[in-house]
């Protein structure tokens, strides 16, 4: 992938993404997921374990609404939620994973930011789905320096599946 900026991207086959996400105990692993690409997210969510979530969205949710919401969810090692995210992303583009240090409502906070974006014109709000890996993938690199620190803020990583779904890209802070 054509590097424009400072960011450090590394392809990482699949079976590998688990060692990835887990490698570092200083940093917190976490999938941000769409609902509208994983019509199975919600149940998996509430039932069983209930990893630790929170939906992007802010307020009451309408029921089709909340099920097409992105959610950022707090991954642990070995755990059934974590597993079956993992084995069953590939090719889907159910969202993507991030590394950081900052918990949950730290990061809900960094992520609300960019769910609405506007039009060259600064007059039309638009949804910015950049927890879809095929937007985060493109999106990213193409980014100036400051652009590209206000996204990272407190994310060490980013990491997206590639189109065929057989390996993700690994986009790390900038230095």
């Amino acid at each position: 992938m054509p590097n424009s900026s400072n960011i450090q991207t590394q392809a990482i086959r699949h079976q590998g993404l688990s060692r990835q996400l887990f490698a570092d105990s200083k940093l917190n692993a976490y999938a941000v997921l769409d609902g509208a690409s994983n019509p199975a997210l919600l149940d998996h969510l509430y039932d069983g374990e209930q990893p630790e979530f929170a939906c992007l969205y802010s307020g009451e949710l309408a029921p089709d609404i909340a099920e097409c919401a992105p959610y950022l969810v707090r991954l642990m090692q070995a755990t059934p939620f974590a597993q079956w995210i993992v084995d069953n992303c590939p090719g889907k583009h159910w969202g993507i994973f991030v590394l950081s240090r900052a918990d949950l409502r730290e990061l809900r906070q960094h992520f609300r930011k960019f769910n609405m974006v506007y039009d060259p014109e600064g007059n039309r709000p638009l949804l910015f789905r950049y927890y879809d890996p095929r937007v985060l993938r493109i999106f990213l690199p193409s980014c100036d320096k400051k652009q590209q620190a206000e996204f990272f803020g407190p994310v060490d990583a980013y990491f997206a599946e590639t189109e065929g779904g057989e390996s993700h890209l690994r986009f790390d802070r900038p230095v």
